[in-house]
């Protein structure tokens, strides 16, 4: 027998020391993250360590029932808490019966290639990725390169909600010591990069110093740490690439070391973001766009699989045109894209938060922002006439927004979503304009990307890991239209009271 999982749970009490604590809304789309807790805090934690027990009991419960190997992948990002997580994780996983291969401090992409070293299905990777100090969650998967998908998720919260749990036993434990040497040589066993490259490395104290230096220093690049110390109190900034902060520090950097190229990596790892050589945040769906002209013109006419949250020159560059590249707009999040790039055989996924997908001869179809770090240098290899923003201003110009996020509580954001979702359709149906222009096409596999008779583009979604709502704007036409579009959509959000203020804004 095991407890009854609760929803709620009052810390420093007997039953929170006693009793599972899992908030049913950490079961997102495709991973779980719940807020576990950090000093000085307010805010009630959604999970306590026998609630990560009992979600441990209910992937093992899961992975059995479904036929897949019983062994699974583990490890933990560098918080002060994961691997008290993790290690309440893998008793779980234990009980359920599995064989737990712990890799220790890890990026979850190093849990990723640990699925193939170890000839492992599955993996539980404990990260709370870029979130703030004090959330904790899991990345899961039951078959290699793909994570869960919502079906997955689905199941999982179930077994673990009822309590219908497995308890096989049977279990049993392995430590693989300094695991970490296997996969900097697998991405370290291969030719220099040519150039003499000046690098910024910027980690946000996240997990990546542990690894992201060494492995470019390998490389041949000089390297310029910022921020590689690590501390999960993250005094500086979050570690996430998308976050205006980190570029603008990355982009200080560049000047004051006038290095060629700053690359900043998530608090996991798995993400990638771009600084150019004048200082330039480039955001990442711009970064793609370069990728696949280079890709393509190497590897011939591709398909690309790209995020609705990422630029419209996916599907209007003469360039990627000229080349044959074709183009997929599919569902943000990093297991839709991955799984999307595995069943269309593309040879590339880009997501504008900075998950990139490569498949071979590239990757191994998985998120790697070390990969994609080291893809945007092997395409400055090739052009070793041409600076990182010489390659950026042959492009189209178009005008784009940061990724904006208003908080909306889990619990609605994805109906407030489809109330915005429905305005939008009867705006269209009726002919009523939207910043002055007629809507010509509304996407809405992933919440609802408006687009006017200009090309300018809104998209408005909700998160699929934290409390909040995303928000995009893009124009082919000037900074005003763009500002023109964010004005329209946003007094359609601002139609839906549940929804607050933004972390960040144009």
């Amino acid at each position: 027998m095991y407890p009854r999982v609760r929803p709620i749970l009052l810390p420093n009490s007997a039953d929170f020391e006693s009793l599972p604590l899992v908030k049913p809304t950490g079961f997102r789309e495709y991973d779980a993250r719940w807020w576990f807790g950090c000093h000085g805090s307010s805010n009630a934690p959604e999970l306590n360590l026998m609630g990560a027990q009992a979600v441990g009991i209910g992937i093992g419960t899961l992975a059995r029932r479904r036929g897949v190997p019983m062994e699974i992948v583990t490890g933990h990002d560098f918080r002060g808490y994961s691997s008290a997580v993790k290690m309440a994780l893998v008793s779980g996983l234990m009980a359920a019966g599995m064989r737990v291969h712990d890799i220790g401090l890890a990026l979850s992409p190093m849990a990723y290639f640990a699925q193939f070293k170890l000839d492992c299905a599955c993996v539980a990777m404990v990260t709370a990725s870029h979130n703030e100090n004090g959330w904790t969650g899991i990345k899961m998967g039951f078959e290699r390169p793909v994570t869960f998908g919502p079906d997955e998720m689905s199941a999982l919260k179930e077994i673990v909600l009822s309590g219908d749990f497995d308890l096989a036993g049977g279990g049993s434990y392995y430590f693989h010591e300094d695991f970490a040497r296997y996969y900097i040589d697998e991405l370290t066993r291969r030719p220099k990069i040519n150039r003499k490259l000046k690098v910024v490395v910027a980690c946000g104290n996240g997990t990546a110093g542990a690894f992201a230096p060494a492995i470019l220093q390998a490389l041949g690049c000089e390297v310029i740490p910022l921020d590689t110390q690590l501390d999960h109190s993250f005094p500086r900034y979050n570690p996430n690439p998308e976050d205006m902060a980190m570029l603008h520090a990355m982009g200080e950097a560049v000047g004051t070391h006038r290095a060629d190229i700053a690359f900043g990596f998530d608090g996991d790892g798995d993400r990638c973001g771009v600084v150019d050589n004048v200082g330039r945040e480039l955001f990442a769906d711009k970064v793609g766009v370069l990728l696949a002209r280079d890709l393509a013109k190497i590897h011939g006419p591709s398909l690309f699989v790209v995020d609705v949250k990422s630029t419209g020159l996916f599907s209007s560059d003469p360039a990627l045109k000229q080349l044959g590249a074709e183009v997929d707009y599919w569902k943000t999040g990093h297991s839709y894209i991955k799984r999307r790039v595995r069943d269309l055989k593309a040879l590339a996924g880009f997501e504008k938060s900075g998950h990139f997908f490569f498949n071979a001869p590239i990757g191994r179809g998985y998120d790697d922002g070390l990969v994609t770090a080291i893809a945007v240098m092997d395409m400055l290899d090739r052009n070793p006439g041409k600076t990182l923003a010489d390659l950026y201003e042959e492009m189209p110009q178009t005008w784009s927004s940061p990724t904006m996020a208003p908080y909306c509580r889990d619990e609605v954001k994805y109906d407030v979503v489809e109330r915005i979702m429905r305005r939008f359709t009867t705006m269209k149906e009726i002919g009523e304009m939207v910043a002055g222009q007629p809507i010509s096409e509304l996407l809405t596999v992933n919440g609802v990307r408006v687009t006017t008779s200009d090309g300018t583009w809104g998209l408005v979604r909700a998160s699929s890991n934290k409390p909040e709502l995303v928000v995009v704007i893009e124009s082919p036409v000037s900074k005003l239209r763009m500002h023109e579009m964010f004005s329209a959509i946003d007094s359609v959000i601002r139609q839906n009271p549940e929804v607050g203020a933004y972390n960040q804004s144009i």
